[in-house]
């Protein structure tokens, strides 16, 4: 009785563990659930909400609750210093976008001029499109920085592939504010393709159900140590009635004369 015991509490313990795992992965999920339940709500409210001056919305480090909301800027787009950013994709296509800085009395703020699609095998092209000379107006979503390694954040040869107003700002002759513009419509227009991006999807995601999941592997963890204890008391009784069971003796046959 005393290698069952082992048996069992090894047999817990392990279970134990993977349970606690697999809670705390349930409860991870959840708790994505709630965040993206958020940002839908403060995405589709900023979305709404009326077109405001750029210099309202970049007095700060623009976060999560400050994306999307509609702001618009007129001042010179500075040709001189474009980025690109590379290995993009924008509503199931590939492709890729573009940085630049524009200039305005009021401060000078990145804008991602938008999405240009490349067909399979299409190269990203080195220099960017020029942007529209003289004075503009741009209306765009409110973006925070990207979050990646310095290698993806920081321009090389004017490419990147996250946009980052802190790692492009010490290649500027001038400061920048934080986070970008993702452009929407300017006027006079530009050319060379480009689309805007396109919202986030609004749903929940799978974040719920692969909760479930989670749970239902602790569940089932924990119902298969009852089982497998279960089956070892049924084998250890089956063993001491067999034992105890009483020999009946065998009748012996004589050999034929």
């Amino acid at each position: 009785m005393r290698r069952l015991w082992v048996r069992w509490t090894c047999l817990i313990l392990f279970v134990a563990v993977l349970g606690t795992a697999f809670v705390n992965l349930g409860d991870w999920q959840l708790r994505r659930l709630h965040q993206r339940q958020q940002r839908n709500v403060s995405t589709v409210a900023n979305e709404q909400d009326p077109v405001v001056a750029f210099d309202r919305v970049f007095t700060h480090t623009i976060v999560d609750a400050d994306q999307w909301q509609r702001a618009s800027a007129t001042g010179t787009f500075d040709a001189a210093h474009q980025f690109v950013l590379r290995y993009r994709s924008n509503d199931g296509a590939d492709g890729y976008e573009v940085v630049t800085p524009l200039q305005t009395p009021a401060g000078n703020v990145l804008v991602d001029r938008g999405f240009v699609e490349l067909d399979q095998g299409q190269a990203i092209p080195d220099a960017a499109p020029a942007p529209p000379a003289g004075q503009v107006t741009v209306v765009g979503h409110v973006r925070r920085n990207e979050k990646g390694r310095s290698s993806a954040t920081r321009p090389v040869d004017g490419q990147m592939r996250l946009i980052s107003s802190d790692a492009i700002a010490p290649t500027l002759p001038y400061p920048v504010v934080n986070g970008y513009l993702g452009l929407l419509s300017v006027d006079p227009a530009q050319t060379g393709g480009f689309v805007p991006i396109v919202l986030p999807e609004i749903s929940d995601g799978p974040h719920f159900w692969y909760a479930v999941q989670w749970f239902m592997f602790a569940g089932i963890g924990l119902a298969g140590v009852v089982v497998f204890i279960r089956g070892d008391i049924r084998a250890r009784r089956a063993e001491q009635e067999a034992a105890a069971a009483p020999v009946v003796p065998q009748p012996t046959v004589s050999a034929a004369p």
